[in-house]
């Protein structure tokens, strides 16, 4: 591959604004290269999409490019993330497609690709598409081998019997879930019934427009859920973003669980080997060495994760936005399996605050500069260059993804690019509070002088 080849993929599949970034001329070519590359001929696609408004649309493009190719399409329609993985690999399909821009805003959209065993496409196998779209390098057929639709909705049934047999739960838990109009409206109070808990959904009527709240899980988008968990006396609340890849928990006393900490002490409860991201806390370090496990750090991205995971035959992997990987289930992430074992923990431990409390608190602060794609590059170049001059008792530069620098008393800085957004995000933690925010302020002028 040479550098000269655009690049589509950021750090979780294709993203952008519909009409501009993500057209159908781009949705036919991903169609038409996942289709060469997969197998051309007979080869079998599951394809499965959100609920955004633009869904419908992208799908037929793509549906026409696999078409064209001669493969096999297995519709599932609407559906989560999670189901279109591991539909890929209970059906024996050569790839999967998950049309969705999973928490962004309305206008945008995306496309992820699966490999067979659920897990996302690799960097390697994301440049080739690239490679095939960039030379054009399509495998198209004759009109006698085009290929057929097929709707194989019966493989939600499958999924909701597999996944509830991962479950260890008792009936009783009352549970507020959000969905946010998402793709997983229906799928996830369901099986949350399903394992015995007592259920009350919002936001979860399928809608484009996510009139209930955005599709980003953050504690300003989710103050409602918040509130209602604490009004009504449940034991937990659950969000979902838009395709439900992802889940954040609200413990009993109404407030959003901590992202690091809600991680750590899902890993302590699995052990062994753990893989997260450069971006996430120690506290997981403290917490893996109590029961004897080791922790992995790779680069951010769900894609990187599975990779790690793969690589050192893991138990679990998670980053600390609540993207978590379940590899005895299946290597795609999973929202909906990620909530049934935190009312696991919950019911076996206890209330999720005082869970959560008990872990050592590191003050963490999670930015970021409003900066154009064009001008990622450059900033990086002189992030890499300069910004540990300007901060002090430097004692590591680890350049693995982004740039993140250690200073002697622990603290640490991660300044990294969004893969899917215009932004350059700053995530630190340190050992108070002042100088969280004296390290955030530095590297935001830093930065903010450069654009």
């Amino acid at each position: 591959m040479t550098s000269e080849i655009p690049k589509l993929f950021g750090t979780s599949g294709i993203r952008g604004k519909v009409g501009y970034d993500i057209t159908l001329d781009i949705a036919v070519n991903i169609g038409m290269a996942i289709a060469s590359y997969a197998g051309g001929i007979g080869s079998k696609i599951v394809l499965g999409y959100d609920s955004r408004t633009s869904n419908v649309m992208i799908e037929n493009a793509v549906t026409a490019g696999l078409l064209q190719c001669g493969c096999h399409v297995l519709k599932i329609g609407m559906a989560p993330t999670p189901l279109v993985g591991y539909a890929t690999m209970k059906l024996k399909a050569d790839a999967g497609i998950m049309i969705t821009a999973s928490h962004n805003p309305p206008e945008y959209n995306g496309i992820k690709l699966w490999n067979p065993d659920g897990m996302a496409y690799r960097q390697d196998q994301e440049r080739k598409i690239e490679e095939i779209i960039h030379k054009r390098n399509f495998k198209t057929v004759s009109w006698k081998d085009i290929g057929k639709v097929e709707e194989v909705k019966y493989v939600v049934s499958d999924y909701i019997t597999d996944i509830i047999a991962q479950a260890n739960i008792k009936p009783g838990t009352k549970v507020v879930v959000d969905c946010a109009n998402g793709a997983a409206s229906y799928l996830s109070p369901l099986i949350l019934r399903k394992v015995g808990c007592s259920v009350v959904a919002i936001n979860s009527q399928p809608d484009g427009f996510f009139p209930g709240r955005m599709p980003e899980p953050s504690q300003k988008n989710l103050q409602e859920l918040m509130k209602i968990v604490k009004a009504i006396g449940a034991d937990i609340g659950i969000a979902h973003d838009g395709d439900a890849d992802r889940m954040i928990a609200i413990d009993e006393k109404g407030r959003m669980a901590d992202f690091d900490k809600l991680l750590a002490i899902v890993c302590r409860e699995i052990g062994g080997k753990v893989v997260t991201t450069v971006d996430a806390s120690l506290c997981t370090d403290k917490c893996m060495d109590e029961v004897g496990g080791h922790v992995i750090r790779t680069k951010v991205g769900d894609v990187h994760v599975a990779e790690a995971i793969e690589d050192n035959n893991a138990q679990f992997g998670g980053e600390p936005s609540g993207t978590w990987l379940h590899p005895n289930f299946c290597m795609c992430p999973d929202g909906i399996l990620s909530a049934l074992r935190v009312i696991e923990l919950v019911q076996k431990y206890g209330p999720l605050s005082d869970q959560l409390d008990a872990i050592p608190s590191y003050p963490t602060i999670r930015d970021k500069v409003n900066c154009e794609n064009f001008q990622k590059e450059l900033i990086m170049e002189n992030v890499k260059a300069k910004l540990h001059i300007i901060l002090e008792d430097v004692v590591d530069v680890n350049q693995i993804d982004g740039v993140r620098i250690s200073m002697a008393d622990g603290s640490w800085v991660l300044i990294r690019p969004s893969g899917t957004e215009s932004f350059i995000r700053i995530t630190l933690e340190a050992t108070n509070i002042e100088k969280a925010h004296m390290i955030r302020n530095q590297c935001a002028k830093f930065i903010e002088g450069l654009i």
